[in-house]
């Protein structure tokens, strides 16, 4: 196996954690990372488009040859590593907190304002 068939098969990895740790879609990681952009942070989404950008390159034989293969292996493990390392309970937890937060938060500038006007009509 050749060090360009490892780079084909990290960017199907890729694509396929991306899927399932952030539920993107897309048939190319291309396309995935861009419904994925704001997810990441922003030094995994440049070596992500690191890999995005070779992607079509793979299919061509000459130009697969001038590709940097070490880099792009490196780029690919680093965001396969920062897609792995996302827990999906945390974060699924995460988000119904911060949902409870806010709805606890709008009950109480609800009340404040609630007490206010019936201070203001002088009902209390």
């Amino acid at each position: 196996m050749t060090e360009s068939d490892r780079i084909e098969d990290q960017i199907a990895a890729t694509v396929a954690l991306l899927r399932a740790r952030l539920g993107v879609h897309g048939k190319s990681l291309r396309l995935a990372l861009r419904r994925a952009k704001h997810r990441l942070p922003r030094r995994i989404y440049r070596r992500a488009m690191e890999l995005a950008r070779v992607e079509p390159m793979m299919a061509h034989p000459r130009l697969r040859m001038t590709l940097n293969a070490p880099s792009l292996s490196a780029a690919a493990r680093e965001v396969q590593a920062h897609l792995r390392g996302i827990d999906l309970a945390d974060r699924r937890k995460g988000w119904w907190l911060g949902m409870l937060g806010a709805l606890v938060f709008n009950l109480l500038v609800f009340g404040a304002l609630l007490l206010a006007f019936l201070a203001w009509r002088r009902l209390i």
